[in-house]
């Protein structure tokens, strides 16, 4: 559960909401705070109709919808800033399979320092890496690092339910992920697993010469200006998954989107490569709604959208023609599958009947002292509720400061 926040922490939440109305913020002292790659605006500044999002806030109080943070992010400025009770800016969240993501900006990286590339054999990279795990791989030899990132490595992994040591205190999660069995052939079905992007990460390690969370923080993290991010759940040799486990700011969540929309430059500098941007976003052989690690117009069936998505509601999501990013982080109902879920379909409705609609080209709404008041007024009324999770919270779903 959200931890109780003590009374200057509630104060400094609320200023940030208040002035979020304005296009600010603030860390309580009255000074507007901005994040590097990100301006301010006010939602009618960028064309955007304020009043649709007061009426997608309220509804999520309305039905006590466990949203922590839902940011809008429109032509390169935060437009709108969410956070329920207690919470504020400098809050981390558990973002489940957006770590994923992450993990696919590293290896372009690393690939366009041709480091390693997406056609290499998982097999030599992992004995690289651990030369005693020579067995676990035989079987493997036919299996390319892009199969296991476009989730089409063909591999079958048995999960144990409730006590996965592939999840939990695992002693050695790689020698766990190897114990998956080829099924099929690779390149030819989608089938989700996280077995996969733990040799991914094993190949990464052994290329970079480094942990992934070291390579992420000194070529990712750091140059997009990102604060208190944190990889948890290292395992018994000191290796973190690279499917889930990171904490990232919702902040710094809208950052990897920007650097996804704007092809991979940040305020410049081409941290990662344009082309490798492109063959993320690109559907695979084995699905059309994804690439690596990256869902393909699985939000906006209307226009170009792409993105990332984490268990029990965490989100980002571009949409380039709109020049814009959504984040959220919450803890909303798990039931129905990767397409299907509740979590999915709630969000589904909050981008595509009120963040687009909010969106309208025509007529452009103007800035006006009532919009502003209105939308000061429901961020204030969201700072200070907090909805019922919609599923069982786990020892990691408390947000961290």
């Amino acid at each position: 559960m959200i931890r109780s926040a003590p009374t200057r922490c509630l104060s400094v939440a609320l200023s940030v909401v208040l002035l979020a109305s304005s296009g600010a913020t603030s860390r309580g002292t009255g000074e507007a705070v901005t994040e590097p790659g990100i301006g301010i605006a006010s939602p009618e500044e960028v064309g955007v109709d304020s009043t649709v999002l007061v009426r997608m806030s309220e509804w999520i109080r309305r039905d006590r919808l466990d949203v922590r943070s839902l940011l809008v992010v429109k032509d390169g400025k935060l437009i709108f800033e969410r956070y329920s009770r207690g919470l504020d800016r400098d809050y981390n969240h558990e973002l489940y399979s957006i770590t994923k993501t992450v993990t696919a900006l590293n290896f372009g990286i690393l690939a366009d320092q041709r480091r390693i590339d997406a056609e290499d054999a998982v097999a030599p990279w992992i004995l690289k890496l651990r030369p005693g795990l020579v067995d676990a791989v035989r079987d493997k030899g036919g299996l390319r690092l892009r199969d296991l990132m476009t989730m089409s490595s063909g591999l079958l992994y048995r999960q144990v339910e409730g006590s996965d040591p592939l999840y939990f205190r695992a002693p050695d999660r790689l020698g766990v992920a190897l114990s998956a069995t080829p099924r099929i052939p690779p390149a030819t079905q989608f089938e989700y697993t996280d077995a996969n992007p733990v040799l991914v990460g094993a190949a990464m390690q052994a290329a970079a010469g480094e942990p992934e969370q070291a390579f992420a923080e000194a070529h990712l993290f750091r140059p997009l200006g990102m604060r208190n991010a944190k990889w948890t759940g290292l395992d018994g040799t000191g290796m973190v998954s690279g499917g889930w486990g990171l904490r990232l700011r919702a902040i710094d969540m809208a950052k990897i989107g920007l650097l996804m929309l704007r092809d991979g430059d940040w305020e410049g500098r081409q941290v990662v490569s344009r082309a490798w941007i492109r063959r993320m976003c690109a559907s695979s052989q084995a699905a059309m709604d994804y690439g690596y690690y990256t869902w393909i117009n699985h939000v906006v069936e209307s226009e170009p959208e792409f993105g990332a998505m984490g268990f029990k509601g965490q989100f980002i999501t571009v949409l380039p023609e709109r020049n814009a990013v959504i984040v959220m982080t919450s803890i909303l109902p798990t039931d129905g599958g990767l397409r299907t879920a509740t979590y999915l379909n709630l969000y589904r409705r909050m981008v595509n009947d009120f963040i687009l609609p909010a969106m309208h080209d025509t007529p452009r709404p103007s800035p006006d002292a009532s919009r502003r008041e209105a939308l000061r007024r429901e961020l204030e009324l969201a700072s200070q509720s907090q909805g019922e999770p919609g599923t069982g919270l786990a020892f990691n779903d408390g947000p961290e400061r």
